[in-house]
């Protein structure tokens, strides 16, 4: 149960815009941006609920775009991989005390960020040679693990397919279609186990269209805004409310 108060539309409305903007033109890496910030004003179990049919919903409205043009094999590789990712991180996320969730959350979004800027500045390269099925199966069950307990499945995927030198397209295109498949994975135990209920529901609806608008001004994005740009804000968002998360479990 949420309470559908105006501070929560006020957080969750641009919250939900930058993750439909990641999903529709960025690799769906910083999507899991709107976790933390839910995270801050609602309990994080409720957040990963509340987000979770609003990504399915992106998920939907952006395979459209990007249909067919994604790599088929590193796609079913970590498709795979994310099954058994799935399962452990519900076996978490049914189990775990709230704080334990919170300091989770922020400790992926503070990683994230890091690891960026070891790539950012030549201190991690991709791997010289295209990466093996196995290292896709190992991404895959990372990125079904971290999507399950933060929504943040994006970033170890990028790694292997950032290995496989996919063109700007065909990364965006194989991040849709592997996460539409691990999010519905995702939904059916989280109904099973009564995470959803009417306020739940109510707010998702009402944010639905959010979520579209997102979606559609990312499509918009993708061959018009550098990259740099959007991400370097992305990264202020994730140091400050993973770090708040993080103090937060803690204190």
């Amino acid at each position: 149960m949420i309470e559908l108060s105006l501070i929560l539309f006020l957080v969750s409305v641009p919250a939900v815009i930058f993750a439909g903007i990641s999903k529709g033109g960025f690799g769906s890496a910083a999507a899991f941006v709107a976790t933390p910030i839910l995270a801050l004003v609602i309990e994080p179990a409720a957040a990963l609920v509340l987000l979770l049919p609003l990504l399915m919903l992106m998920d939907v409205a952006s395979l459209r775009a990007y249909w067919q043009q994604w790599d088929t094999h590193a796609a079913k590789v970590l498709i795979i991989g994310a099954m058994p990712g799935v399962a452990l991180g519900y076996l978490l996320f049914s189990l775990t005390h709230p704080d334990v969730l919170r300091f989770l959350i922020g400790l992926i979004s503070v990683l994230f960020v890091l690891y960026r800027l070891a790539m950012s500045l030549n201190w991690l390269r991709p791997p010289a040679r295209l990466p093996g099925t196995g290292l896709g199966l190992l991404a895959g069950a990372v990125s079904g693990f971290t999507s399950f307990i933060s929504h943040a499945g994006g970033p170890a995927a990028a790694i292997y397919l950032l290995g496989r030198r996919l063109d700007k397209t065909a990364f965006q295109a194989t991040t849709v279609i592997v996460f539409f498949v691990v999010n519905i994975a995702k939904l059916a135990p989280l109904v099973w186990s009564g995470s959803f209920d009417r306020s739940i529901l109510l707010a998702d609806l009402i944010l639905a269209p959010v979520a579209l608008i997102g979606v559609w001004l990312g499509v918009f994005a993708h061959h018009r805004i550098s990259e740099r740009n959007f991400f370097a804000l992305t990264y202020v968002l994730l140091l400050v409310t993973g770090s708040k998360l993080i103090w937060d479990a803690l204190t």
